[in-house]
């Protein structure tokens, strides 16, 4: 439990920002669980997962977090006066991203620098899931991906007999089109798998090793491809063979889901592969020439 001192202020503060960003909040989680929120917004659905973990990390250091002594930064001022006025822009991004910057100049105002690096984690993963513009502005420099997914999926079918052709980022199969466009082409979920992965790394520990971390995450967007590969090629397949119950289960359904909860349960299993099979660090030892005598 908190010293009394503390709670009076803490209560105040949780309650203002409850009534400042609670109804935000319900916004977004109520737009990713119903898709009624925009695609580019979709594409931090993952904060359904990383919110309450960062909720979760910050609760349980509320202990630690009382013991730093009481000090302000002078940057946390103004960054919380700045996320006031973002917020009374009311335009939405600017709203969204008032969040994280509130919650830094918070952190910095209440315990300065020592704060920050204790809620480092937790302030990531809030930042990482606030819904913003940064993939429709990433979008236009996927274009080799898509290019490569549409190759490697039509390459799958005719493997297996299909009559494909590829043109960019176009399948012809039977007569019908399939385009592996921006958000087609996996950007989601690998926004969805990387961000799962640093839950992961921090929740294991992890990241304490360069090496596991540097594999982990290489292995993490590998995976992400190939599954959006498959994904692609049955979804050609599907719509060429005029399989459209098949097409749109796997488009729009839960057929969907089940390929994004595959997708994570494999990151998981790679990480536990990791773990047992590949050390903390490499032990390079260099053995200097002996001398002849």
């Amino acid at each position: 439990m908190l010293p009394r001192r503390y709670l009076t202020p803490n209560l105040a503060i949780a309650a203002l920002l409850a009534i400042l960003y609670g109804p935000l909040l319900v916004h977004w989680i109520d737009g990713w669980l119903h898709k009624t929120i925009s695609i580019q917004h979709e594409y931090f659905s993952h904060g359904l997962l990383g919110l309450p973990f960062a909720a979760y990390i910050a609760w349980d250091k509320r202990k630690a977090w009382a013991e730093l002594p009481n000090r302000c930064h002078p940057l946390g001022l103004g960054l919380v006066g700045l996320a006031g006025l973002m917020y009374l822009t009311r335009l939405p991004d600017w709203m969204n991203l008032s969040l994280p910057v509130m919650l830094v100049g918070l952190c910095l105002s209440l315990k300065a620098i020592a704060g920050l690096r204790l809620q480092a984690i937790c302030l990531v993963l809030v930042a990482l899931a606030t819904p913003n513009q940064l993939p429709y502005l990433i979008e236009p420099y996927i274009l080799p991906l898509q290019q490569f997914i549409a190759s490697v999926a039509g390459f799958l079918l005719v493997q297996l007999g299909v009559p494909v052709t590829v043109e960019s980022i176009y399948l012809f199969v039977n007569g019908q089109t399939v385009e592996v466009a921006p958000h087609c082409a996996g950007l989601k979920m690998l926004f969805t798998s990387l961000y799962v992965a640093l839950m992961l790394l921090y929740w294991t520990g992890v990241y304490r090793s360069r090496l596991r971390t540097s594999l982990f995450l290489g292995g993490t967007v590998a995976v992400s491809v190939v599954g959006n590969i498959l994904r692609n090629a049955l979804l050609s397949y599907f719509h060429g063979m005029g399989q459209d119950g098949a097409f749109e289960w796997l488009h729009e359904s839960w057929g969907g889901d089940l390929y994004s909860a595959l997708m994570l349960l494999t990151i998981i299993l790679l990480l536990r592969l990791i773990q047992n099979r590949v050390p903390t660090s490499l032990n390079l030892v260099v053995q200097s020439p002996s001398s002849s005598v």
